[in-house]
């Protein structure tokens, strides 16, 4: 029977993890390896053990292919299907089917040019799976490390005076290349890193050139090589055409990521339409991010509040990428994106600004000389549709320092929506008979009657309630057991001492959850 050792998705055979370079498991003495043909040099993506005749039809390529020969009947045709297949490496378990490797294999495995392990009978298949899959755990930890600290980085980079050139070298910095940022015409805007061979220079602008948005249908992101160049061209948003290219030596797993994030700063800061104050916006959200007061950066952001916090997820459960999460900013009109947390990477955050005030007229715009001026407009809060493919949760507008009130807001209207299953649901200001109260008042009456609650009581009652009693939408809402509604709402009632039951207790408990 053939048997992978580890399950691994069919539609898409990518890697879980970085390959891990074959002397990494050859240098695990426990195993007692060894390799007895083929070259030294070979990335392992995968385990899979197998004693069919041909396992052909069933590796996917990058396999470290374990067998004990049981069929083994013609080494060279074996060895020549492995190779097709793409498998990086063979082991053979000597004994009980052979008491050494056999000679017609160790030689077929050095003419194909096939790494071929000796595996001693003391060491079972399991053990050498284990240790890869724990090789490539330490690996992909690695990795995560290294792309937290390129993200670290470049958003730093983001923050400086001159952000565009300062994110290009910390790019090619991290990645060890070139980066350069292209017109769709192919004229150089900014460039960091080492220069390529002029050939290769000239093989990444043809391909910026092919995802240019300069015609419909043209792909968001494309990569190629040039003999040992690897190159990548991402097209930026803004609908100005910039391209971001990359020409490296190496491509990791998590240079794509990286890339991904200079794509996010890029097409915010360096998109020509965008002046001064647009820049200094983009500015501002990464200080934000980076953890900042709004205090700090309230003269970035500019005055043109009260601002709206935006959260979305996508409707069909897929994760968005820092292409889809700035298209969503775009078309909400802003360019304050955060395209990810490392708590919740499903999630995309759009600050969104209200409508420019309208300027007063200047003399010789329609107006005489020392007739006064009119009023400047206040501006006005946007109203945000809903967005195909999307289901997003938005903040009452709210004034700059209470931008992390509205954001927790945003959070439980996206939960709310996703519960109801509408694709929009905003979070309404204080109308009516309740904005009659002051609001030092109104909060401090909501911290006596709830004071009883822990922060998890108090928000899965908040949420209970704004769901009409829902249990099994209030478990979809704080994706957990309905049981656990049911408990934590019990727990409530005996806290508060509370019928919940009765509609003048439920109207006081909700008008307190809404003003804590």
């Amino acid at each position: 029977m053939d048997e992978p050792s580890m399950p691994t998705p069919a539609s898409a055979p990518q890697p879980p993890a970085p390959p891990i370079p074959l002397a990494e498991l050859l240098a695990s003495k426990d195993l007692g390896l060894r390799r007895i043909a083929g070259p030294a040099d070979a990335d392992l993506l995968w385990v899979h053990t197998s004693e069919m005749a041909d396992p052909y039809p069933y590796l996917l390529g990058g396999e470290l292919l374990l067998s004990a020969g049981v069929l083994l009947t013609d080494p060279d045709r074996y060895v020549a299907r492995l190779v097709e297949a793409g498998a990086a490496a063979l082991g053979f378990g000597v004994r009980p089917v052979y008491e050494a490797v056999p000679e017609a294999l160790v030689e077929a495995c050095d003419r194909y040019g096939l790494p071929l392990l000796e595996v001693p009978p003391e060491t079972p298949f399991t053990t050498i799976a284990r240790a890869v899959w724990r090789l490539m755990a330490e690996a992909r930890h690695r990795e995560l490390r290294r792309v937290t600290r390129a993200q670290q980085a470049l958003a730093t980079a983001a923050a400086r005076p001159d952000p565009v050139p300062a994110v290009l070298h910390q790019l090619a910095t991290q990645l060890s290349g070139r980066a350069v940022l292209l017109t769709a015409r192919g004229e150089e805007v900014h460039a960091a890193g080492r220069r390529p061979h002029p050939e290769a220079a000239a093989a990444l602008t043809r391909l910026a050139r092919v995802v240019a948005r300069e015609r419909p249908g043209s792909p968001a992101s494309a990569t190629d090589t040039h003999g040992d160049t690897h190159l990548a061209a991402y097209a930026l948003g803004g609908g100005e055409g910039l391209v971001l290219s990359l020409a490296t030596h190496r491509r990791e797993p998590g240079d794509h990521t990286v890339a991904g994030i200079a794509v996010v700063l890029l097409s915010l800061l360096a998109a020509p339409h965008q002046g001064a104050d647009a820049a200094d916006r983009s500015a501002a959200l990464v200080r934000l991010l980076l953890g900042a007061t709004p205090a700090e950066v309230a003269p970035l952001l500019g005055p043109d509040g009260p601002w709206t916090v935006i959260h979305a997820r996508r409707s069909d459960g897929t994760t968005p990428d820092a292409l889809t999460a700035g298209a969503l900013g775009a078309s909400l009109g802003s360019a304050l994106v955060d395209a990810g947390r490392e708590d919740d990477d499903e999630t995309v955050r759009v600050l969104l600004p209200a409508t420019a005030s309208e300027a007063p007229p200047h003399p010789g715009d329609g107006e005489e000389p020392g007739e006064p001026e009119k009023p400047r407009q206040p501006p006005q809060p946007r109203t945000v549709p809903p967005h195909p493919g999307w289901t997003l949760g938005v903040s009452a507008p709210t004034p700059l320092p209470a931008l992390a009130a509205a954001d927790t807001r945003a959070a439980r209207a996206l939960a709310h929506a996703e519960a109801t299953r509408t694709p929009l649901k905003a979070d309404a200001p204080v109308t009516g008979l309740a904005a009659l109260i002051p609001p030092d008042q109104a909060a401090a009456h909501a911290r006596t009657l709830l004071a009883p609650l822990t922060p998890p009581l108090a928000d899965t009652l908040r949420c209970w309630l704004s769901l009409h009693g829902s249990w099994d939408r209030t478990a979809v809402a704080l994706s957990v057991h309905r049981n656990t509604v049911r408990q934590r709402i019990r727990r409530c009632a005996e806290l508060l001492d509370v019928d919940l039951n009765d509609m003048d207790v439920r109207t006081e408990l909700w008008f307190a959850l809404r003003r804590e």
